[in-house]
């Protein structure tokens, strides 16, 4: 494979190489009068690279690297290693990769199984079933997970074939887990936070505890779909679950208490001010690997399994914040995002039409991008446009924010043709890519829904982390 993929790779170096070199030769020699010029330049050779496959984090520096060293006569070597320590340095980050170990530890459970025993008693007689396994299913993984990807896989592992067994509808099957899993990248810990939180130098802990009510009033939304589905689909009910006595509930629910004290554990103690995001993620390893012990999953294997696969996406993520600082730094040199800035501010819009306008922008490039860069990629520009006093009057803090960015990322992760969540799905359930989309449509729009409902009460993000109490480092 790797011998066949080689010419395919030297292809690819050798244009970007290419491209590099030309870049920087036209950007050496226009006139220093030509700002628009090179700005045009600078911005063709980033979104080419982004759009051909190349590494984002590598894409990111080289652009930036080239950027530094045609807007300014700072050395752009120096520069690069300044800006990569600063940004890597912080320790912040460090929860970074202890939550996503908590995650794939808990990933290589039986969680999944231990979730569906425990819900399915209490979720049966609810109108719409079983089906709500998934919401709720994902929205408590979601309390011990960052990612979305996991979130899928772990609850869709288990929910599938179970629901196949029942005669579930596929679409609804399919459509309310591809939505669900999304609550992954809202309720904390969630990753994009993390990342959004450091890049614009906002307490992580605040915006954790923002991500809860918003995070639980979607699933509630999700919820009140399959609700009404029941009513308006009668046709395409399945038989109802046989009844089950309280005790025998109450028996089940005991598959349950394992993961509900680790989330308890994990954001009581971030809303409690008794520990930074660091000290809580470092709880939720501890205890994920003591609630994988307990169930006997916890071996040498899955142990090193979980370790190196946190280590691969931790390192995937600390290269595309350090390529994302160097360009923030670039940028600045450019003057693009204070041009832009003052471009928008020009247009004399209204603070909901810029809303609105962002929405629409975050949802073209999630189609292209992952959460994660769609973040580091576009707040140089951003923050300007939306940190005013404009914006704080109306309630719509970074804080704030940091929540909608959460929810419009959401949307891309169901949205053809990148949508992750697409693949993932379309990897266990080998439906085509149009199917999956299609069921997941409606889950989109009550994404839109939850915009304009943050838009109508923006305190529904803020109130929590007001009332939250501030631990060290929060």
């Amino acid at each position: 494979m790797l011998t066949r993929d080689l010419p395919r790779r030297l292809i690819a170096l050798g244009a970007f190489t290419l491209l590099a070199a030309g870049a920087w030769f036209l950007l050496e020699n226009i006139g220093a009068d030509y700002v628009l010029a090179k700005t045009g330049i600078f911005l063709f050779v980033l979104f080419f690279l982004l759009g051909s496959g190349v590494w984002i984090g590598l894409a990111l520096m080289g652009v930036a690297y080239i950027g530094v060293e045609a807007f300014t006569s700072r050395p752009a070597g120096d520069a690069m290693i300044t800006t990569i320590w600063t940004s890597s340095s912080s320790w912040t980050l460090t929860a970074l990769p202890l939550f996503i170990w908590m995650g794939e530890i808990l990933f290589r459970t039986r969680l999944s199984e231990d979730m569906f025993k425990g819900l399915a008693p209490w979720l049966a007689q609810l109108p719409g079933g079983l089906l709500h396994t998934n919401v709720v299913g994902c929205t408590i993984f979601a309390a011990v997970s960052g990612s979305s990807a996991a979130t899928l896989t772990t609850v869709g592992k288990m929910s599938i074939p179970e629901l196949r067994k029942r005669n579930y509808p596929e679409f609804m099957t399919i459509g309310t887990l591809a939505g669900s899993a999304t609550l992954g990248l809202m309720i904390p810990p969630s990753l994009t936070l993390i990342v959004y939180g450091v890049t614009i130098n906002e307490s992580i802990t605040k915006l954790f505890i923002a991500g809860i009510l918003p995070g639980l009033v979607l699933a509630l939304m999700f919820m009140g779909y399959i609700a009404a589905w029941h009513y308006v689909r009668p046709d395409q009910r399945p038989d109802p679950e046989p009844p089950m006595s309280l005790a025998d509930k109450l028996r089940n629910s005991r598959f349950l208490i394992p993961v509900l004290c680790l989330v308890l554990g994990v954001i009581g103690s971030m809303y409690m001010g008794l520990a930074t995001p660091t000290e809580a993620a470092a709880i939720g390893v501890i205890g994920s690997m003591m609630l994988a012990m307990a169930q006997g999953s916890l071996t040498w294997a899955t142990f090193t399994e979980s370790l190196m696969g946190a280590v691969r996406t931790s390192a995937m993520v600390a290269f595309i914040l350090m390529g994302a600082a160097f360009l923030s730094l670039s940028m600045g040199f450019t003057g693009l995002p204070r041009a832009l800035a003052e471009w928008i501010a020009g247009m004399h819009l209204s603070v909901f039409t810029l809303i609105a306008a962002l929405t629409v922008f975050y949802i073209i490039i999630g189609m292209f991008l992952d959460g994660i860069s769609s973040v580091v990629l576009t707040m140089a520009v951003i923050e300007p446009m939306v940190n005013v006093p404009a914006f704080q009057e109306l309630g719509f803090s970074m804080i704030w924010f940091g929540i909608f960015i959460v929810v419009v990322v959401e949307m891309a992760q169901i949205t053809p043709p990148i949508g992750f969540n697409l693949f993932v799905l379309q990897g266990m359930t080998r439906h085509q890519m149009s199917y999956i989309a299609k069921a997941a449509l409606p889950m989109f729009l009550i994404m839109v829904l939850m915009v304009a409902v943050l838009v109508a009460w923006p305190d529904l993000a803020t109130w929590l982390p007001e009332t939250a109490r501030q631990g060290p480092g929060g």
